[in-house]
């Protein structure tokens, strides 16, 4: 088993974590040999989810820097609070092929959909407007806005390093 991706799990709610895990161990087994699902990101701090939304926005960006666009692409629409990677309920995945990460939304990313979708969670690819193909959550029926005003609230709990809210 991939360690990296095994730690990043383990940033996950506790109360999902081994949801997480028992999927993504799933998807290993269905995926075919020299093809890896490997999670890019779990946890996400509010820090970490604002310094990404300023890339492309207020913050230059390599990726796609262009003099069409001089602070490059934009990655993300959450800011800090905004996202379900923030409470530890989300992680986001890509194909390794041969070692190689492969972002192609092809059938051995559909298998690894498949069964996250089969232990229950929500996959970004399935969205209407943005789409959000390597991301999985699964949010106990809470809104963003609603887990927000548990953090607010100070409605959280310690544990393993990180703050998550009560759920």
């Amino acid at each position: 088993m991939e360690e990296t991706s095994i730690k990043r799990i383990a940033q996950c709610h506790p109360k999902v974590r081994e949801k997480f895990l028992a999927a993504y161990n799933e998807a290993v087994k269905v995926t075919p040999i020299g093809v890896h699902p490997f999670v890019t990101q779990a946890m996400r701090t509010f820090a970490e989810s604002d310094a990404l939304y300023a890339l492309g926005r207020t913050k230059v960006n390599p990726d796609g820097k262009s003099s069409k666009k001089p602070l490059g692409n934009i990655v993300s629409n959450a800011k800090a609070g905004q996202s379900y990677h923030n409470y530890g309920l989300a992680i986001d995945f890509v194909n390794q092929v041969n070692g190689d990460a492969k972002w192609d939304v092809d059938a051995n990313w559909m298998k690894v959909v498949a069964v996250f979708k089969k232990h229950g969670f929500s996959w970004g690819g399935d969205w209407k407007t943005f789409k959000d193909y390597p991301h999985f959550e699964y949010t106990f029926g809470l809104s963003v806005s609603q887990l927000k005003a548990k953090w607010d609230r100070g409605d959280t709990f310690q544990q393993d390093g990180y703050t998550y809210v009560n759920i």
